[in-house]
C-alpha cells in the first residue's frame, strides 16, 4: 500500500508531504495505482519548483518507494497550494476508485 502523509498547520497550510510505499496493486510494471501515484507526486513536486519556484527539500528513496518533500519558506505561494489542493483531489480520487488497501491517505496538524 501506498501511504500519502499530509502535514499541515492548523490554518491549513500544508507544511510537508510523505508518500510512503508500493500500491501492491499488480506486479511491478504493471502497477497502474502505484503509476498514477507516483505521476501525480512527481509532477507536483516539479511543478512546484519550474513553475512557482517554491523552496523545498525533496528526498527520495526509489526501492522503498519514499518521496518526502518539506517546504521551507512559509507560507506557500497562492498558485504553490492550488497545485498541493489538486494533488490531494488527484489522490482522493485515486484512493476512493481502488480502495484504500492500495492508496491511503492521511492528515496530520502540526
Amino acid at each position: 500500500m501506498t501511504q500519502i502523509t499530509f502535514y499541515k498547520t492548523t490554518a491549513g497550510e500544508y507544511r510537508e508531504f510523505i508518500c510512503d510505499g508500493h500500491a501492491g496493486y499488480a506486479n511491478h510494471g504493471e502497477d497502474i495505482v502505484c503509476a498514477s501515484i507516483s505521476v501525480l507526486v512527481i509532477n507536483t513536486i516539479n511543478s512546484l519548483e519550474q513553475i512557482t519556484g517554491e523552496k523545498m527539500r525533496v528526498v527520495t528513496d526509489e526501492d522503498s518507494g519514499v518521496i518526502r518533500c518539506v517546504f521551507t519558506n512559509q507560507p506557500l505561494k497562492v498558485t504553490s497550494k492550488a497545485l498541493m489542493d489538486s494533488l490531494v483531489l488527484g489522490l482522493t480520487q485515486i484512493e476512493k476508485q481502488y480502495g484504500n488497501n492500495y492508496c491511503k491517505l492521511t492528515f496530520k496538524e502540526v
